[in-house]
């Protein structure tokens, strides 16, 4: 049976929120994240923001010189969850099959569904429903695998439905920018950019021991999806991805002397519990809420899996040492481990680990 995977993601969540709870902000430039004297960050900005350069994660002082009639809001975690579970709600009742990936975005598989509706009067549905019954618009991508479906996605946005048709997938990807596809990120694209490797469909051309020279382990799967084979389920388990200790502390902490016992507390904390489930994992993130409760994350990527506390305290360090900039408090810092091996079995008695919360992927970076 030929898949059929949907990859649903709202317009500008946050703002459109923000948009939709005050009609003031109608049709205005929103900037929801921190206040730019408190060196906070953009979280998301709206479309009439975006004409102006305004991007995630940008310094919100650069966003507001970028963007001087832009309003600043202060994120409202409750109220996004509120609505994303409602949104949640609709794709459910198309599909069980579901993965949500962060608050606004998620896949769905809808094969089954598609026996009986064809998928693209499903796409019109759910836009449809989530339009009229919560008020926000959805862009959607569909295609036999999720990596099409999550770039066909971002193709027409806002309010945008793209159709990858079946056999179609290469031809479609082989236009893109390399840094497009899944699992390529910006250092591996601007080494493939330097061997004269542009775009996707230069990409998949190269022969398949080149992608082992060149990607180890990763090799095959970024090959596949880069000539559009895509086989990856939609994962509908609730298990946690990833391994996170975190603190709140009584008062803003802005000194190397201060911070730096807490990054090693926090990185054993987390080696700790890697090594107690026999689990080692190759992305550090870092998360980090300001004195202005503006919450953000940065992480990187190993070249080889980890439990090594050593290691994750190095690698998380220089994460948070780029942010420590003059000025700068931080009120919650928190380490975690993600991109998990296959390794050895977990000891029974382990309690398994909490899911990430929303906040801890407020930025996707």
């Amino acid at each position: 049976m030929v898949r059929h995977i949907i990859h649903a993601d709202l317009d500008a969540f946050y703002a459109a929120v923000e948009q939709l709870d005050n009609p003031e902000l109608r049709g205005k430039a929103v900037l929801v994240g921190g206040r730019p004297e408190g060196r906070g960050v953009v979280a998301t900005a709206s479309y009439e923001a975006r004409k102006f350069g305004v991007h995630s994660a940008m310094p919100m002082a650069t966003a507001v010189r970028q963007c001087p009639e832009g309003i600043i809001v202060r994120p409202r975690f409750d109220r996004y969850r509120e609505m994303s579970a409602r949104i949640m709600d609709i794709f459910r009742d198309v599909t069980p099959i579901i993965q949500p990936v962060s608050l606004d975005e998620a896949y769905l598989d809808i094969t089954e569904a598609s026996a009986q509706t064809s998928p693209i009067a499903i796409a019109i549905d759910i836009k449809d429903r989530v339009r009229s019954e919560v008020g926000l618009t959805v862009s959607v991508g569909l295609g036999a695998g999720k990596c099409v479906a999550k770039i066909a996605s971002d193709f027409q946005k806002p309010d945008g439905l793209v159709v990858v048709p079946q056999g179609g997938e290469a031809e479609f990807l082989a236009p893109l920018p390399v840094g497009t596809l899944m699992g390529v990120g910006p250092k591996s694209a601007a080494r493939l950019r330097d061997d004269a490797i542009h775009t996707i469909g230069e990409l998949a051309a190269m022969p398949d021991e080149w992608f082992a020279r060149r990607f180890g382990k990763r090799g095959p799967s970024i090959r596949d999806r880069a000539r559009g084979i895509d086989d990856e389920p939609v994962q509908t388990s609730r298990e946690a991805k990833s391994i996170s200790s975190e603190t709140t502390f009584p008062q803003d902490l802005s000194a190397v002397e201060d911070i730096r016992p807490v990054v090693e507390r926090l990185s054993g904390s987390v080696a700790g519990s890697l090594s107690r489930k026999g689990l080692t994992g190759r992305t550090v993130t870092v998360k980090m809420r300001l004195s202005d409760f503006t919450t953000f994350t940065r992480q990187t990527t190993l070249s080889q899996p980890t439990n090594d506390d050593a290691v994750i305290v190095a690698t998380a360090w220089t994460l948070l040492e780029r942010e420590m900039t003059p000025g700068r408090a931080f009120r919650l810092l928190g380490v975690g481990v993600s991109g998990f091996a296959e390794t050895a079995e977990p000891d029974a008695e382990v309690a398994p680990p909490e899911a990430p919360t929303p906040q801890q992927q407020l930025l996707r970076l």
